[in-house]
């Protein structure tokens, strides 16, 4: 078919994230959405495998999500939130608190997962100045994370394997260790902060899973460590659950799989089903009571224009309905074990590194991909949107995948990968 109009005249004027637009494939003109489908302008369909970037998790066009949002719509679509305040952000406040759990219950709203970030590292480093301890200004953050794109989330991801190199020298300076994975890490770990935990603010980390840094896993038990370490040297535990929250990692949030709680959660993508942006950062009494004051300098200054948007918040409490009527988490575990056999025939492949399972996450880690772009379009032409990105080719599709599409998503990964070294 003929390439809309709309695209011939509209492309010129887009620049899209993640590529250089001289030699990346053209982006493919998406007209329609529907459970893990997405439907071409030219009237193909391509089964969906990551989930619009893991965040689609009731797959596309839920009729109960649209509803919400619709109705929503008719009501009133946004107000600002400084000053005002309206029911679906206060009903998704309370719900949040209580599917947390006990302590991470103050709800601080944003539009993207980098700015949810950037707001607990600022209530960290203020948690201290409003206590009168200055000088906690660092993070303690580790290789192979990723956190945002934004100048403060650049500064904590992974400086060596990340995609923020180019602006080294210009990000602030935090300490970037690895994560600790047995109890000879964790006693290293453990005499450097006897030594730098007076200049740091908290502790950052994804829980279980790394995920744009590689969708490198780690036990439940290295965030048991870090929860000792931040305990033993007062410091503030903050999990960035932007990828794995919402039934990704097989529980509600990862961190529930640790048994520990940390004391500033974040969480985006996956919020409103997919819908619409929103994100959050909760915090628990503890640091909130350090900005309950007479002292208005004790106020967290900071405040997103669309925060607490009406419509994300309808769409999320509409998510969070999903979660509790229909069986996300036994789907995911589900996902889990069929992406485990599904994905196995990878090992075979001589340039196949690892095959690794979590939840509703696959992940086939490559030797190395010379050209990414020549490998997303033989996926493309097998009937699939996967996105490969570093040396790695993953799968995190919606939890409500049907059978018979995730077996052509895996199959589709298997064919390509042995039909050519990437």
């Amino acid at each position: 078919m003929q390439t809309p109009d709309w695209v011939a005249r509209g492309q010129p004027h887009i620049w899209q994230p993640y590529a250089q637009m001289k030699t990346a494939t053209p982006p493919l003109p998406v007209v329609r959405s529907h459970g893990s489908r997405l439907e071409l302008a030219d009237g193909r369909q391509l089964i969906d495998g990551v989930a619009s970037w893991w965040t689609a998790c009731h797959g596309y066009n839920h009729p109960h999500i649209a509803q919400a949002v619709r109705a929503q719509l008719d009501a009133m679509p946004h107000v600002m939130f400084g000053g005002l305040t309206h029911e679906p952000a206060l009903t998704l406040a309370r719900r949040l608190a209580a599917l947390l759990g006990p302590g991470l219950d103050r709800v601080f709203y944003t539009d993207s997962g980098s700015v949810a970030v950037e707001v607990a590292m600022k209530m960290a480093v203020q948690f201290w100045l409003n206590q009168g301890e200055r000088g906690r200004s660092r993070f303690l953050a580790f290789r192979g994370g990723y956190h945002g794109d934004t100048f403060g989330t650049m500064a904590v991801c992974d400086p060596d394997e990340g995609m923020h190199s180019l602006f080294r020298g210009m990000l602030a300076e935090h300490d970037i260790v690895d994560l600790p994975r047995d109890d000879a890490a964790m006693a290293r770990l453990d005499a450097f902060l006897e030594t730098r935990g007076p200049q740091l603010a908290g502790i950052l980390v994804e829980p279980l899973v790394q995920g744009a840094g590689g969708m490198l896993l780690h036990d439940p038990e290295v965030l048991r460590r870090l929860r000792r370490l931040a305990d033993r040297h007062g410091l503030l535990l903050i999990f960035d659950e932007i990828f794995t929250g919402f039934g990704r990692t097989g529980t509600l949030f990862a961190f529930e799989q640790a048994g520990i709680r940390p004391d500033i959660i974040t969480l985006s993508k996956a919020l409103t089903g997919g819908t619409l942006p929103l994100a959050a950062t909760v915090a628990s009494g503890r640091v909130f009571d350090a900005f309950w004051s007479d002292d208005p300098s004790h106020a967290l200054m900071h405040g997103p224009t669309f925060m607490g948007n009406a419509l994300a918040c309808a769409a999320a409490n509409a998510s969070l309905d999903l979660f509790e009527s229909e069986p996300r988490l036994a789907q995911a575990r589900a996902l889990s074990s069929a992406l485990a056999a599904g994905l196995a025939p990878c090992r075979e492949l001589a340039w196949v590194r690892d095959v690794r399972v979590l939840g509703a996450i696959g992940v086939v880690e490559l030797d190395r991909i010379d050209d990414r772009e020549a490998l997303k379009r033989r996926l493309v032409e097998a009937g699939v949107w996967v996105r490969p990105f570093g040396n790695v080719v993953y799968l995190t599709p919606a939890l409500t995948i049907a059978p018979d599409e995730l077996d052509t998503l895996m199959r589709a990964v298997i064919a390509v990968l042995r039909a050519q070294r990437p």
